[in-house]
């Protein structure tokens, strides 16, 4: 029995719940407009879901990641968030998210955009991977139906954002891609409001619908989980093409991105790995490309392993420096110089953190304070 299975049997969990971060709703709602009180109970949306098409032999086929699901009558696809119902496709967690928070747009990460800003950031239920090391399991694998939602449409989130002078929205700590439509909506309402969105993704997707989120995306953040086949069919229940392809995509239309690798012992650790992964990016998406290699820690399924050491994250920077790539960053080891960010043409440093705190800022406005050199990114 999988864990998938299982979760659907066992109904409602008092651990997932516990993850959900309800306690942080009361502290949000108090006097907000367009946002439903709290009910654990709260219905299951019935939006018609994008990207999918009907069969000659009926049932549907989903459209939006490369799993392309094949779903009969009132089945799920993968994700669990989607259902057939009479041939018509739905999505069950439009307006329902289940964690909230706000956050340091450095906890993302994102080390090149708007430093020290905050973001508004939300989730859902649901994923269209089962990453053996997730840290957000009890949401990411579980179905709608077995966390605490709450009804919050997207005019409610802007309301959020505006009464607390929020400048970003984050969809992030699940997959937002099974969320799609309730982001691609808050991310319309957003800009018209001059509010930014991300996405935190592992950018298992399909061409079209991410051609079509461009525009309402100011920051892409990809989780590239290895550069090994291999690793994604046996670690991740993914597939590394289709994620490197979305890199090249979102690369080529400009929208600002960064790679976060988190380093898992003994299974993407290797020299080779690096190096290959460093080379790849240089041809493909460029050396001025922010990667960050981030520390394990025990999680989920992989709990049998040690965290990273310290000098493997560090062999990591070191390649990927010696390959030529210009912002590279250690993550989850506060204090280290490599959280911080270094003029490629003087070494001096522009941006100095210490976790998610900004010491010190040297940068004008794009541009390198001691030699002027211009900094990809937005500032």
């Amino acid at each position: 029995m999988d864990r998938r299975f299982f979760l659907r049997c066992l109904g409602c969990s008092s651990a997932i719940a516990a993850a959900s971060h309800s306690e942080l709703w009361p502290e949000f709602l108090g006097g907000i407009q367009n946002v439903c009180a709290f009910d654990s109970a709260a219905g299951l949306s019935s939006v018609e879901a994008r990207y999918y098409k009907k069969l000659e032999e009926g049932g549907i086929e989903c459209g939006l990641c490369p799993r392309k699901c094949q779903i009969t009558d009132l089945e799920r696809g993968y994700c669990g968030v989607r259902e057939n119902r009479g041939d018509v496709y739905y999505t069950l967690v439009y307006g329902r998210p289940c964690s909230i928070n706000i956050d340091p747009i450095e906890k993302k990460p994102l080390y090149h955009f708007y430093p020290g800003a905050t973001a508004f950031s939300l989730a859902t239920a649901g994923c269209n991977v089962n990453c053996k090391f997730c840290q957000n399991w009890e949401i990411s694998q579980a179905r709608p139906e077995q966390v605490d939602n709450m009804e919050l449409p997207p005019a409610g989130v802007i309301d959020i954002c505006q009464q607390r002078s929020v400048p970003i929205i984050a969809y992030t700590y699940s997959e937002p891609i099974i969320f799609y439509e309730y982001m691609y909506d808050i991310a319309e309402l957003g800009h018209k409001h001059s509010i930014k969105s991300v996405m935190i993704t592992g950018g298992y997707i399909e061409r079209q619908p991410l051609a079509d989120l461009f525009p309402q995306m100011d920051a892409i953040k990809v989780d590239l989980k290895s550069f090994r086949e291999d690793y994604y069919r046996k670690i991740v229940s993914g597939e590394l093409k289709p994620v490197l392809d979305a890199l090249v995509q979102i690369k080529k239309a400009g929208v600002w991105l960064e790679i976060v690798y988190l380093v898992v012992p003994t299974l993407n650790d290797s020299d080779e790995e690096f190096t290959d992964l460093a080379r790849w990016i240089k041809s493909n998406i460029g050396v001025d490309t922010p990667i960050h290699f981030s520390r394990f820690h025990p999680q989920y399924l992989l709990r049998h392993l040690p965290p990273t050491p310290l000098k493997t994250l560090e062999r990591a920077h070191a390649i990927c420096r010696a390959e030529g790539l210009q912002f590279v960053y250690l993550g989850n080891v506060p204090g280290h110089a490599a959280e911080s960010t270094y003029c490629p043409g003087c070494g001096e440093v522009l941006i100095e953190r210490r976790g998610y705190h900004i010491v010190r800022n040297t940068l004008k406005g794009n541009r390198c304070g001691h030699c002027d050199r211009t900094i990809p990114g937005l500032f």
